[in-house]
């Protein structure tokens, strides 16, 4: 079963690659006390992900952030040092954390693992965006086909806001 709204996110810990190595990230910590928007991806790198959904939540930023956004976070189902590496190729910068969910084990405990295995993909996330506020999630849209961006793009994403 899928998060619902009103749902706490899991604890869950997950390794992320920083200039400073492999540093541990616990879901707690990144969601306590700020409004967040997460919103996940199935791989980096893959078309749609790459040239149009991490894309423009980089464009818009500074609108999510003027609307009381304080982080943005990327997540999919890869490790940290291609997340690393894709965040550098697409400019990320400081506007969007990408957090690597190595092992898939965010994703099933949002209940929003997708089997990727016809495309060669192996378990994936699904394609989706939430608002989490401390720690709740406020909204969530999942899309119905992962090769699009309809509901859980960054514009869709301000217009919940």
């Amino acid at each position: 079963m899928s998060i619902a709204v009103g749902d706490k996110v899991p604890s869950i810990t997950l390794k992320r690659l920083t200039d400073a190595g492999l540093t541990e990230v616990a879901t707690d910590d990144l969601f306590r006390g700020k409004k967040v928007v997460l919103f996940g991806v199935p791989g980096a790198f893959t078309p749609t992900c790459h040239k149009s959904h991490l894309p423009g939540y980089i464009a818009r930023a500074g609108e999510l952030k003027a609307k009381g956004i304080d982080d943005i976070v990327c997540m999919a189902v890869n490790d940290p040092f291609v997340m690393k590496a894709w965040g550098e190729s697409a400019g990320a910068g400081d506007a969007v954390t990408l957090l690597p969910d190595g092992n898939g084990e965010l994703s099933r405990a949002l209940g929003l693992e997708m089997d990727g295995s016809g495309a060669g993909l192996g378990t994936r996330c699904k394609r989706f965006s939430m608002i989490v506020d401390d720690g709740v999630v406020k909204s969530l849209e999942v899309e119905a086909n992962a090769g699009t961006v309809d509901v859980s793009g960054a514009g869709a994403c301000l217009a919940r806001l």
